[in-house]
């Protein structure tokens, strides 16, 4: 499958969403969790969160169903500094019909780009986004 590939478009509201999402100067934790109009091969705004843990983000993840996720996560490093690092984390379960995992998988390229994130992270099941796991993920990102 080429790199390339490009299932779908993303919204035009919500690439202006992302954008303000980037810059927005809020100190709590927030998401923006999208899914695909397979209709529309569109990836467009499932639900937006304010103050959100990451337990409590993957509590609103489907089980058997793929979705992106942008989460600007509180993230205090070793050294006492604290940032707030944009994370894009593609929720791909176990278990998702295959054409909806290959719409999905095509299309995350180019919403990574669109959105211009480069903390890009993976999970197969929605029980792995815990704390633990998204410190361990952004500690290579010293």
């Amino acid at each position: 499958m080429s790199e390339s590939l490009v299932v779908c478009d993303v919204a035009e509201d919500l690439v202006e969403k992302l954008r303000k999402f980037r810059f927005h100067k809020e100190t709590n934790n927030a998401a923006i969790i999208m899914n695909i109009d397979k209709d529309k091969r569109l990836v467009v705004l499932d639900e937006e969160l304010e103050g959100i843990s990451p337990d409590e983000l993957k509590d609103e993840l489907p089980e058997r169903q793929p979705r992106f996720i942008v989460y600007s996560y509180k993230y205090q490093h070793d050294d006492g500094r604290v940032s707030y690092p944009l994370c894009f984390i593609f929720s791909s379960p176990v278990g998702c019909k295959p054409e909806q995992q290959k719409m999905y998988a095509g299309s995350k390229n180019k919403l990574v780009q669109t959105a211009e994130l480069t903390k890009v992270f993976e999970i197969r099941n929605t029980e792995d986004l815990t704390e633990e796991w998204l410190h361990e993920k952004l500690g290579f990102f010293h």
